[in-house]
């Protein structure tokens, strides 16, 4: 159970989690040890709505009540919040979800740091490298923050692939309503890869609780690269399919890794520059 606000110390900086299907999340580990890097002393509470017997309108507002200095928001909230915050970017507002909010005198301020994630992940893996023509599994949350980095990286085309056809046709409109060069709306997984430079996994299928992959066994024909955003587990069978097709792969966790980054910056105020050794203490800290 999360401290109240009567509980905190003084120079203690409060940071949570609203999702539900969170229990094995590695964010509490990462903004502690951005934290113990910056000098802060940080905690880091999950709130799961179910678990709190509340909504999770209710849950956002017990985030206020507890006195957080921000929290970050996930699955399957990120388009949820965004009617409970105020959103500054305008690039935020076109992508329509949130993951980060910043708690503040004048109010809660949403951002999307999995848009800025992606960005600096695609760059770390690539270089330069343009991701082409890529096919988008999942028009959801972080589907939506994807989509729009990958138009910002210089996506030749986006296929957005939903089941909800409107979802994805909403998504394709928004893209090039951004400038993006193509965006198209799919409901075929299969048809959507032929010919594509890159596929992406935006649903939670490989996450913990989640089994399986959107993809097919066969599906994986001349793609070069891949992205999966479920880092827990870290292996995947979406991961899998694309090694052993021999496609270029970033981790889902290379996404947790820079979103949280950013997300502790926007929280906090202090950016975190000792990346290498972060990377080396999440490894070694359960």
């Amino acid at each position: 159970m999360p401290m109240t606000a009567r509980e905190a110390r003084p120079g203690q900086v409060r940071l949570g989690l609203i999702g539900d299907n969170i229990r094995a999340s590695r964010s509490p580990v990462l903004h502690r040890i951005c934290g113990a890097l910056a000098g802060l002393e940080v905690s880091y509470d999950l709130y799961i709505p179910s678990d709190l017997g509340l909504t999770f309108e209710e849950t956002f507002a017990r985030c206020l009540a507890d006195g957080l200095a921000g929290f970050n928001v996930t699955l399957p909230y990120k388009e949820r919040v965004m009617k409970l915050v105020e959103v500054e970017n305008p690039m935020i507002a076109r992508i329509g979800a949130v993951n980060a909010v910043k708690l503040t005198v004048d109010g809660a301020r949403g951002f999307n740091t999995d848009y800025s994630g992606f960005i600096s992940a695609f760059r770390a893996a690539f270089g330069e490298r343009k991701p082409g023509i890529v096919a988008l599994i999942g028009g959801g949350g972080v589907g939506k923050a994807v989509a729009f980095a990958l138009a910002a990286l210089g996506a030749e085309e986006i296929r957005v692939i939903d089941r909800d056809l409107p979802k994805a046709e909403a998504l394709a409109v928004a893209l090039g309503a951004a400038g993006a060069a193509s965006a198209v709306a799919k409901t075929d997984v299969a048809v959507a890869m032929t010919g594509a430079d890159g596929v992406v996994n935006c649903t939670p299928l490989g996450m913990t609780g989640y089994p399986g992959s959107p993809v097919g066994e066969t599906d994986f024909a001349g793609q070069s690269w891949a992205f999966d955003a479920v880092y827990t587990p870290v292996e995947t069978l979406f991961k899998q399919q694309a090694e052993a097709a021999g496609l270029d792969f970033i981790s889902g966790y290379e996404l947790f890794f820079y979103q949280g980054v950013d997300a502790f910056e926007i929280f906090t105020g202090t950016r975190v520059s000792e990346l290498d050794t972060l990377r080396r203490r999440l490894l070694l800290e359960g």
